[in-house]
């Protein structure tokens, strides 16, 4: 699905109080830990001093190392890195701030929480599901979903565990597009599940879009993995598929043989190698049909007398 049809498309669940991703503010972060180690050195050398030293002047040293901790300590803790393919939603005092995408190391709020979010595609093979088709045979279908975050708030704020929530949306929309098609469209030209493989998962993209849409997520494809009749009326359904195909295969044989036999009269009736009357045309016409349309051999037979003795 494009990203036009996805902002237009309307989802099936809509959160409380919507959220929408927004940059957080961040700084490049190596200049901080360039701070961060030199406030270290500082701090070690006036332990030091302070060892060497006594008095006031000792007081002193103890009580500037103490203050210069606690900024190092923040500075440590702004310092964040986020790898590519991830994210860090920034969070402060439960309220939303931000999320940081850029890669490397870079400097946020030292009190604000930083939560990772997998930015990368993933995939989810759903279970082996038994449903009913539309014409209420039982099928086992499964179905492989390629998915992505694309708004780390939404899938941070607007459901609990949007990993579990995808899964368990993929499932039901599976069911709901078994449910909606035949299994075989059986020779009509109804949209079935085996004969239309692409328009299938076409609309179980856009169904499963539609439903992940409040998590931020978007699905980038779907394809089924597993379609078949269930064990029970697997045998029954296979024997009706080749009584068709027998049927259909005859009808061909049939159809090619007739159009055969017409050619073969109309070509003795133009060239007049002979003439015959409407009851050896019948006879003709019986013998090619049975040449033509037996499964086996067929033996020849010479007639020495006449058609009518």
């Amino acid at each position: 699905m494009s990203a036009q049809t996805q902002a237009t498309a309307t989802p099936l669940y809509s959160p409380a109080v919507p959220m929408r991703e927004r940059e957080a503010w961040y700084i490049r972060g190596v200049m901080f830990l360039l701070i961060d180690l030199v406030l270290v050195a500082v701090i070690a050398v006036l332990f030091w001093q302070a060892a060497v030293t006594g008095g006031a002047v000792k007081a002193v040293f103890i009580v500037v190392a103490v203050v210069l901790i606690i900024i190092a300590s923040s500075v440590t803790r702004g310092l964040t890195v986020v790898a590519p393919g991830r994210a860090h939603v920034v969070q402060l005092f439960g309220n939303y701030k931000g999320t940081v995408r850029e890669p490397g190391m870079q400097f946020v709020n030292p009190f604000a929480v930083r939560i990772p979010v997998s930015t990368r595609i993933r995939n989810l093979e759903t279970a082996q599901t038994k449903v009913n088709d539309a014409d209420g045979n039982p099928i086992e279908i499964a179905a492989v979903v390629v998915w992505q975050v694309k708004d780390t708030a939404q899938a941070t704020y607007s459901v609990d565990d949007y990993v579990k929530f995808v899964a368990i949306q993929a499932e039901t929309a599976v069911r709901h597009i078994a449910s909606s098609y035949p299994y075989d469209s059986r020779g009509t030209d109804a949209m079935s599940l085996r004969e239309n493989a692409e328009e299938i998962t076409g609309k179980l993209t856009a169904e499963l879009n539609q439903r992940v849409l409040a998590a931020g997520v978007e699905v980038i494809e779907t394809r089924l993995t597993r379609l078949s009749y269930a064990a029970e009326i697997a045998q029954a359904m296979l024997r009706q598929q080749q009584a068709s195909a027998v049927v259909g295969a005859r009808s061909k044989i049939v159809e090619g043989a007739v159009g055969m036999v017409k050619m073969a009269l109309e070509r003795l009736d133009e060239e007049n190698v002979v003439e015959l009357d409407e009851e050896r045309k019948a006879a003709m016409v019986s013998n090619l049909l049975v040449v033509l349309c037996s499964e086996q051999a067929t033996q020849q037979v010479v007639n020495t007398g006449s058609l009518y003795s």
